[in-house]
């Protein structure tokens, strides 16, 4: 399939490595512009933006999909499907439309609890026991389209992940590698970042069984 991906954190950049492991043509990279990060404030490329050069994948940044021109220049890609994980921007009907498939988002938690940004550190902060990722068919409303594959995890499970790798993670190199603001934020990623590759190749890889296809093609528009 010939696809776009749109997205921005660490968290995209093991969804993004699936699809190319998994043949797809990749026609562009969309991420948020490059930000100020780190001590010196220099400007920066999000993880997306850095992977993708690093594989010479084309890049786009654009402040704002809603531009006129951002738009024609996403229809002129041409594309089967587009592929979005935690790109920060809203998209638009005519972005939405653009593909012959529609536009796809993996959301990193259960819907419909928590529709929106931070899906992660609010199913923590709320304590929830089960989270979990979910691939949807993109609607205009905020992540209220119809869901097309889902995976769930234990948090306990994840914690104890988590806690496990900041002790190794400590072991010869000092308490400094440790986060300091004690956030618990990042404990979840121990195991969805493989949970995202499975969902991801499950919708858009070789599908669940032989003969049966990726779920996107399965589905239809």
């Amino acid at each position: 399939m010939r696809i776009a991906f749109l997205g921005t954190p660490d968290f995209a950049v093991a969804c993004l490595a699936e699809l190319v492991a998994s043949g797809h043509e990749i026609a562009c990279v969309y991420s948020q512009p490059p930000a100020p990060r780190g001590r010196g404030q220099d400007l920066k490329p999000s993880p997306v933006h850095a992977f993708a050069e690093g594989l010479g994948l084309p890049v786009r940044t654009p402040v704002s999909m809603k531009a006129a021109e951002e738009i024609e220049a996403f229809k002129a890609l041409d594309l089967d499907a587009a592929v979005v994980v935690a790109f920060g921007q809203i998209l638009v009907r005519d972005v939405l439309d653009a593909p012959r498939e529609g536009c796809f988002n993996l959301h990193a938690s259960l819907l419909p609890r928590w529709r929106g940004a931070a899906p992660i550190q609010r199913a923590i902060m709320a304590g929830d026991a089960v989270t979990g990722v979910q691939v949807m068919r993109m609607s205009e409303g905020l992540d209220e389209g119809p869901i097309l594959m889902s995976e769930q995890v234990r948090r306990d499970a994840a914690e104890r992940r988590g806690r496990h790798l900041r002790q190794k993670d400590q072991v010869g190199r000092g308490p400094h590698r440790l986060d300091p603001s004690g956030r618990r934020d990042r404990l979840p990623h121990s195991r969805p970042v493989a949970l995202p590759r499975r969902v991801v190749r499950g919708a858009f890889g070789q599908g669940p069984g032989p003969g049966e296809g990726p779920a996107v093609a399965r589905r239809g528009r």
